[in-house]
């Protein structure tokens, strides 16, 4: 849907230093050297236990339409250097015109869980195309598999009540409201507030009133006869614009009247004040008044651990309303993934292993043309172990954990797995049909189901064994020592 909003081309979508390195590369012949790359996170965002992969469709669709028009080239040429002379040749603009992409690329479907150090995507193909992808497939990844994330722990602490997305009023700008309501849809949220999300998306969209709609008659009982007679078949009412327990009687009378119709009151909205206490209050009220059916919508700035603060301590509340917290990702408005190097091709066609080394221990790279195989058993996912695909596991393999070389797990030759990565472009044709996003959301629901609870929790998650195949680790290891030595 990237080009439903943006009727442009987005190849400028990147930053500068893509386009000078991509320059570099034409300029001193390199540009056609093979290459792999591997996208990647560190840590899991709210010191959670999981991440929900997500993006992977935008990532396809721009890929598809990935070029650069007559407008990008010119605005380029008109980009100078520190003594005033245009920053690009023009034949290399002219070049940039005819570029397409023409690698490789596998992923690991949306609504996959993922956990550190996994290879999200895995780009194949000429080092000049594989350099302009990064920063686009970092933006496109990154904060949806992030809302995404977000979105799942809200759907943990809500269990099996409606789950709302309202964000579109706080997210940050047109295009967060939008990746953000289908993020959050994809990791649990049932509807959006977002009507354009809805249309572009096909999300259920849902929405109640606001306290100016109360506040524009002259008293809150008018106001709710009137919300239902417009809207019979959409009555949600939000109680407390002025005294929230006299907004329920008054809500019970609208009802009444609309229950005369042959209508239902749907539910009422609590949004401010002590949600527990008031929504215990109301659920007194509506059921003495035969209203038992009508639902109870909170809302007010909840996050996972407010909802399930709520539910402990009895709030009556069966419908969740997720705003700022959920949209801007509150308290990590970012997930830190990033784009390595990990291979290049020689020109006897061997690859030449790449990593990054860095005094940070977390920060070093691991080399290879990585694949995560996934083993798993009746009650769900065992581990996670990264291979490089030139020297695949063969019989009973041994996993080891590249922060401590001590733990380490070894699988049988029967262990059920699976690979996760899986083919999404081949020679720059799409070979992946992306499913719809309702069949994503379902595969959130399908892998949080295969995860033990203690990794789900939000407070000290048990951390989900992930770690190198040993061929893969020895190679690393050896890079290290080989690199540290120069």
């Amino acid at each position: 849907m990237l080009h439903s909003l943006y009727n442009t081309s987005l190849s400028l979508l990147t930053d500068l230093y893509q386009l000078t390195m991509a320059y570099g590369y034409w300029k001193s012949g390199t540009a056609q050297k093979e290459t792999v790359f591997n996208l990647y996170f560190r840590k899991h965002p709210f010191q959670g236990g999981f991440t929900v992969a997500c993006g992977l469709s935008s990532a396809i669709e721009y890929l598809n339409a990935f070029s650069f028009s007559s407008d990008d080239v010119r605005y380029l040429s008109t980009l100078t250097g520190t003594d005033g002379q245009p920053l690009f040749d023009p034949a290399f603009l002219d070049y940039l015109q005819t570029l397409r992409f023409t690698g490789d690329i596998d992923a690991v479907p949306e609504g996959t869980v993922v956990f550190p150090n996994e290879p999200l995507i895995r780009v194949r193909g000429p080092i000049l195309q594989c350099q302009l992808l990064e920063t686009p497939l970092l933006t496109l990844i990154n904060f949806q598999s992030l809302i995404a994330t977000k979105a799942a722990r809200m759907r943990l602490a809500a269990h099996d009540d409606t789950l709302l997305e309202f964000g579109l009023r706080r997210a940050q700008g047109i295009d967060g409201g939008m990746t953000a309501s289908r993020a959050a849809y994809i990791g649990g949220c049932d509807a959006t507030s977002n009507v354009l999300a809805g249309k572009l998306y096909g999300i259920p969209v849902r929405g109640t009133h606001a306290h100016s709609w109360v506040m524009s008659f002259d008293s809150e009982l008018e106001s709710f006869n009137v919300y239902a007679d417009v809207l019979p078949n959409n009555v949600t009412l939000l109680v407390d614009t002025y005294d929230t327990i006299q907004g329920v009687r008054n809500a019970v009378e609208a009802g009444k009247k609309l229950r005369e119709r042959g209508y239902q009151l749907s539910a009422i909205r609590l949004d401010s004040g002590d949600l527990a206490y008031l929504s215990m209050e109301a659920r007194k009220l509506l059921d003495e008044a035969g209203f038992r059916e009508t639902a109870i919508v909170g809302s007010n700035d909840l996050d996972e651990y407010l909802v399930t603060s709520l539910k402990e301590q009895g709030a009556k509340i069966n419908i969740w309303g997720i705003g700022t917290k959920l949209v801007t990702a509150y308290d990590q408005p970012a997930l830190g993934g990033v784009y390595k190097l990990a291979a290049i091709q020689n020109p006897a066609g061997q690859w030449d292993y790449k990593l990054k080394l860095s005094e940070q221990t977390i920060k070093i790279s691991t080399p290879g043309i990585q694949q995560v195989r996934r083993y798993y058993n009746e009650r769900g996912f065992i581990s996670d172990m990264i291979y490089n695909e030139e020297t695949p596991p063969a019989g009973p393999s041994t996993m080891i954990d590249p922060y401590d070389f001590t733990r380490q797990r070894r699988f049988a030759d029967a262990t059920t797995f699976e690979d996760l990565l899986v083919p999404v472009f081949r020679n720059g044709q799409t070979v992946y049909t992306t499913p719809d996003i309702q069949t994503v959301r379902n595969r959130v629901t399908t892998q949080l189901s295969q995860l033990h609870p203690g990794i789900k929790r939000f407070t000290n998650p048990h951390a989900y064994p992930v770690g190198l195949e040993q061929n893969l680790h020895q190679l690393r290891t050896d890079l290290i020592l080989k690199l540290r030595q120069k």
